[in-house]
């Protein structure tokens, strides 16, 4: 099992190309980014763990322009969305951004999808209905798909929809970076069965991990899918039995980071890196 690492991407924390390197010195596999435009001031949607949303998901980075400078700095360590929110982009430049990406990194690319928790912020970006998320994200998924794999790229559906078109460049992973989704929810399982590449969910979401792993392969099963990755995100400061637990479900990587005790100072990153860097041979498969 390999290990990535989460993080907030604000200009208060470690600088991607500081960060980038040290991750991948210390033998991470990952790095991992997700993404806010921005927070409405005026909110409703309450905070998917609870209590007050932390500040600084007001001064969130871009993670495309993050990712590019550690790809500069770093020359194996996977480049990860996690999780990116296509539907406040155009799908015309969101293809073209992370092929760029894939191709400017020599093929580095994860492309983690959410559908947001936020509706409001949503609201602010789209008209899809919050309702219709779901649906709108695997339609997206599909227009992505063909911009990135057919030399002329048509779409027509719901949500989206364009006549023959040139998309360039393709990405340099071929088909196209592998695409997770980062849902947890029946609708989430559903979905990734579906259409993603690997599963990304978080783990205090989950409930009991074991069964809903167990219910996850169950489900791909039965659609034909027998060896969807998944990516488990782990909140808080996990310990070496429950990596070692995540190890024997067949995780193919935990990603740390989220949450992390003290997580609001970015000082005490190095020494949280180095703590799971003693644990890499232990998990190893």
């Amino acid at each position: 099992m390999k290990i990535g690492y989460t993080t907030m991407n604000t200009p208060a924390d470690i600088s991607p190309r500081v960060l980038g390197p040290l991750l991948e010195s210390a033998g991470f596999d990952s790095i991992w980014i997700g993404e806010h435009s921005h927070i409405p001031v005026s909110r409703t949607t309450p905070y998917p763990t609870g209590g007050e949303m932390p500040w600084q998901y007001t001064t969130m980075m871009d993670p495309f322009i993050s990712l590019t400078q550690i790809g500069e700095h770093t020359t194996d360590l996977i480049l990860g969305l996690g999780v990116a929110l296509p539907l406040e982009h155009d799908v015309l430049v969101l293809a073209k951004t992370v092929a760029t990406l894939d191709v400017l990194s020599g093929g580095r690319v994860q492309f983690g999808v959410g559908v947001g928790w936020n509706q409001e912020e949503l609201a602010n970006h789209s008209s899809v209905k919050w309702s219709l998320r779901y649906r709108a994200l695997g339609e997206c998924v599909g227009a992505l798909r063909s911009l990135w794999t057919d030399d002329e790229s048509e779409y027509h559906g719901e949500f989206y929809n364009f006549e023959k078109l040139w998309s360039r460049p393709k990405p340099l992973q071929t088909p196209h970076p592998p695409i997770l989704f980062g849902a947890g929810g029946k609708l989430g399982t559903q979905h990734t069965v579906s259409w993603a590449d690997g599963w990304m969910p978080l783990d205090v979401t989950l409930g009991d991990v074991t069964k809903r792993v167990k219910k996850f392969r169950e489900v791909a099963a039965a659609a034909g899918r027998f060896d969807i990755p998944i990516s488990m995100v782990a909140f808080g400061d996990p310990n070496l039995d429950t990596l070692l637990m995540y190890r024997d479900l067949g995780i193919e990587r935990v990603i740390v980071g989220s949450g992390r005790q003290g997580w609001e100072d970015p000082a005490g990153v190095p020494a949280f890196i180095e703590r799971y860097a003693d644990m890499l041979d232990r998990v190893a498969n």
